[in-house]
């Protein structure tokens, strides 16, 4: 890709909205500001682009958007740019409009869209933003922490009742199919077990037999984790370990409520050093790219490569989590 000045750039919010997408906006708005760029707004993702829903966005427009939960721009699926006339729609009204170069801030599905578009001649550079942190290049992706807390702090309070009554209490986390939530928020609340897609459990020889192990050493209530991913369904499972236990089993699912509120201290300095990230790549001629976090430094990856990557949830950390469980 030739290098060359880049002087107006689009910004886009795709796929499931997470906590900490405005203040990748906002950063990258006052980036690409600072650098003397001109800064569109393309307002319900690609089915925006491909409609011409534009704003001009400048420092003002993103004031008092760092707090904020879900995402200004707002977020939909475009079923239109699945298909190759609609990538050339989106292109050529990108082209009309002046627009240089476009941040995509989302998940697999938005980053696939997004080299579409490089490959048409348009850079593009994508945000992890996706409270599943299932995005393989990067160690973490915008609004998993958020995400983490807040299940957390509603298991919390599920744990009150369950020791009232003396229940056990199923709680189905987010995460379609990874187990990085139901993993972390599991460990953080204390949960008895923990059920993940990537890794095989057996209700009936493990889970329901350190319930009646634990109940033996006095154990009078039960909270067990389980990602939305796994192989059964979350009331199934809950009926399986009343039926074994004969301890009363009750099903909470979490839901989208992980998905909103104020995002947290870490996912608003993440965004934000991204969203900087992410325009200095444009600046620097350089597209088709994907943000990503090795440890504490940023990088980036050719979204195709970025993708092809392999990421498994934390061996240590399960590990642990099966010790201390007992």
């Amino acid at each position: 890709m030739d290098k060359k000045t880049i002087r107006k750039i689009g910004i886009l919010t795709s796929g499931g909205d997470a906590p900490g997408m405005n203040a990748a906006v906002r950063a990258a708005v006052r980036t690409a500001i600072g650098f003397d760029m001109e800064v569109i707004g393309i307002k319900r993702g690609y089915n925006g682009l491909i409609h011409g829903d534009f704003i001009a966005l400048d420092a003002g427009a993103v004031g008092d958007m760092i707090q904020r939960g879900g995402t200004f721009l707002y977020t939909a699926r475009c079923m239109e740019f699945m298909e190759e006339a609609g990538q050339k729609k989106a292109f050529e009204m990108a082209k009309k409009h002046g627009i240089e170069g476009i941040v995509v801030i989302g998940g697999d599905g938005s980053f696939r869209g997004a080299e579409k578009l490089s490959a048409m001649g348009l850079p593009t550079v994508g945000i992890p933003g996706t409270i599943d942190n299932d995005i393989v290049c990067t160690e973490y992706t915008i609004g998993y922490d958020t995400a983490c807390n807040i299940g957390m702090e509603a298991i919390d309070r599920l744990r009150d009742t369950a020791q009232s009554h003396e229940k056990c209490s199923l709680i189905e986390v987010m995460g379609r199919k990874a187990g990085h939530l139901a993993l972390e928020v599991g460990i953080a609340a204390g949960a008895s077990a923990i059920l993940v897609p990537e890794k095989e459990y057996d209700i009936k020889n493990e889970i329901c037999r350190n319930i009646t192990e634990g109940q033996k050493k006095g154990r009078t209530h039960h909270i067990i984790i389980m990602a939305e991913g796994c192989r059964d369904k979350v009331q199934d499972v809950a009926e399986i370990i009343e039926k074994e236990t004969g301890i009363s089993t009750r099903v909470t699912v979490l839901g989208h409520i992980q998905r909103g509120g104020a995002p947290t201290v870490r996912d608003r300095v993440v965004a934000t050093r991204m969203g900087y990230f992410a325009v200095e790549l444009l600046r620097a001629g350089r597209g088709n790219r994907l943000v990503a976090m090795k440890g504490n430094a940023l990088t980036d990856y050719n979204i195709n490569e970025g993708l092809m990557m392999k990421k498994s949830i934390d061996e240590t950390l399960y590990t642990i989590c099966q010790t201390v469980a007992r």
